[in-house]
Formats: structure tokens, sequence, C-alpha cells
């Protein structure tokens, strides 16, 4: 049996969530690029202290929705940071804890807007900061996680979300099994 822990990033911790809630906010100051990017990394050192590491200690598994590719894919890729500066930065806040395998649900931008628009709609919700960025934003992200999938294949395992969530579970077990994580 595997014992395993869910959290996210940004958040994952009282004062992460607190984090996460200014990064995401629409309205008052909009964060310059700088401080978004320090701004991820001081909730991701956090999370890191109080959830990451402890997990580790315990021998769990932790599955985290976004981490240090995300830093990557957003500041680097879609905000133009250089790419140097936002791994030093991973490096900082994470200790050097870095995953075994990265997950990317990969979807098009077009079909990405169509869900959030879709969720926005069931759950009487609107976009945040994030989501209302231009088309182009969204696929500079999406560039920045597809290239870093390229450059270490073995640490990652792209999916094409397109499918089913019943066929991408399948998917992720089977590529576990073939990977040794799962015997």
């Amino acid at each position: 049996k595997i014992a395993f822990v869910l959290t996210r990033e940004p958040g994952g911790t009282p004062m992460a969530e607190e984090i996460r809630n200014i990064l995401l906010k629409i309205e008052d100051e909009i964060p310059f690029t700088r401080t978004e990017a320090l701004l991820y990394q001081a909730s991701r050192a956090q999370h890191v202290a109080r959830v990451i590491r402890p997990a580790l200690v315990e021998k769990k598994w932790i599955i985290c929705d976004r981490y240090t590719a995300s830093s990557v894919a957003f500041q680097s890729y879609a905000r133009g940071l250089e790419r140097s500066d936002i791994e030093w930065l991973n490096k900082f806040a994470t200790q050097n804890i870095f995953p075994d395998l990265n997950v990317l649900l990969d979807l098009s931008v077009e079909e990405s807007h169509k869900r959030m628009a879709g969720r926005n709609l069931t759950l009487g919700t609107e976009h945040d900061r994030f989501e209302k960025e231009e088309s182009e934003f969204h696929q500079k992200v999406r560039d920045g996680f597809l290239a870093q999938a390229s450059r270490e294949p073995a640490r990652w395992l792209v999916l094409d979300a397109h499918q089913p969530s019943e066929v991408l579970a399948k998917n992720l077990l089977r590529a576990l099994v073939e990977r040794k994580f799962l015997v």
C-alpha cells in the first residue's frame, strides 16, 4: 500500500494559500513580473518546508498540482525572465528537492479555454488573473512545459488530456508500471 500526500502550488499551507490569493487577485495592484516570480518561490519554500519535506521523511509519495516546472513555463517561457534565474530560485526554494516524475496533462489552448468556460458556468465562478491572460500567453506556457518534457523525457510523462479521464488514468498507471514506480 502506498501512502501519499495530495497538495498544490501555489498553496498547500495556510501561508502559501495567502500568497496564492495575492497571485490570483484581479483587482488592486498586479505584481511586477519579478515580484510574481518571487511570490511563487516564497509560497514554494513554505510548502516544501511544511508539506513536501516532512512527507518525504515519512516515505510518502507526493502528488503535487504544479511545482518547479510551472515556474519555468510561466515565468521564463511566458513572462520572459531568464531561465537560469528561475532555475536558481527553484533550487533555493526547494532545497534541491525535485520530482522523480513530472506528469503533463497536455491540452490545446483552445480546448483549455472551453473547459474553463464550462467550469465557470457550472460553478458560477470567474476567470482568475492567469486565466484572463491572452491565448498567446497560454500557448507560451504550454510550449514551455513541452520543451521541458522534450529536454528530459525520462523525468516526464506527457499524456493527451483530450482523452477521457478514465483513459488518462489507465495510461498513467501503465506508465508508472513501465517506469517501475509501481509493480
